[in-house]
């Protein structure tokens, strides 16, 4: 099985736990009680996909690489074809998602849109930058010395997720005194 495959069934089976553990569980109802603010939850939901992807896809790697599992790389037309394109292409639909606002308002099926879009977002963002390495150097360093950029890449998008889930209500606090100073 390619790890095209692997990674497709890994962020839609991901997707569809998060989605159904959020709609058929007092979860949804629990995360918009203690998260009431609306870009809070959707920063959450993006650093889990996150985190989650970006450990499942260093597994996977790793099982390729080693050749641990019936697991291989993708190839297409006797070219390597790398996750980041699967990222890349993750975060362009979610783009587009947002700027058609696929989730509308915020109620029934278009709160699922939208979750699976921030859910999307958090996936993409970590296959992406699980190989920022080979985007900076213009080839396969992923278990090279330089390889280790990708990694230092994630951690400071992760702390950017964070600060963004922690520090909310401090921003959101900022532009209030900056917009009240006016």
């Amino acid at each position: 099985m390619t790890g095209a495959w692997i990674v497709f069934i890994f962020v839609a089976g991901l997707s569809a736990a998060i989605l159904a553990l959020l709609h058929y569980t007092r979860a949804g109802d629990l995360l918009h009680r203690h998260i009431p603010d609306t870009p809070r939850r959707r920063i959450l939901l993006s650093s889990l996909a996150f985190f989650l992807t970006f450990a499942g896809v260093r597994a996977l790697t790793w099982s390729i690489h080693n050749g641990v599992g019936p697991f291989h790389d993708i190839h297409m037309g006797g070219r390597h074809i790398h996750h980041l394109v699967f990222g890349i292409l993750m975060l362009l639909i979610v783009g587009y998602g947002w700027m058609i606002d696929a989730g509308g308002e915020a109620k029934s099926w278009r709160l699922a849109v939208r979750r699976l879009l921030c859910i999307l977002y958090g996936a993409g963002a970590a296959l992406t930058l699980d190989e920022f390495a080979l985007w900076l150097n213009l080839r396969d360093v992923y278990w090279a010395r330089e390889g280790r950029a990708s990694l230092d890449a994630v951690v400071l998008f992760a702390a950017f997720l964070m600060i963004g889930v922690a520090g909310a209500p401090l921003w959101k606090g900022l532009v209030h005194e900056f917009r009240k100073a006016k």
